[in-house]
């Protein structure tokens, strides 16, 4: 994309310093703004972390379910 804008600004009489610059200037900008949100997005270690921590809560939620449910039916007889 740098090319592009290097070659588009040249065409219109920017001066090839000039041009470099502002292809390089908005590169940055593309560059940081990428990096403010890159830590927002979900990654695929993201979801094999999520998943696990799901599978954690649902195994453990069955098993005190089933402790639950031995203890109350151990109390009604």
């Amino acid at each position: 994309m740098e090319l592009e804008i290097y070659r588009a600004l040249v065409k219109i009489n920017v001066s090839p310093e000039d041009a470099q610059a502002v292809a390089e200037s908005i590169n940055k900008e593309i560059d940081k703004r990428y990096t403010l949100h890159a830590a927002q997005l979900f990654t695929k270690a993201d979801g094999a972390e999520l998943k696990t921590d799901v599978i954690k809560w649902c195994i453990g939620s069955m098993f005190a379910a089933v402790g639950l449910f031995a203890t109350i039916a151990k109390l009604w007889h």
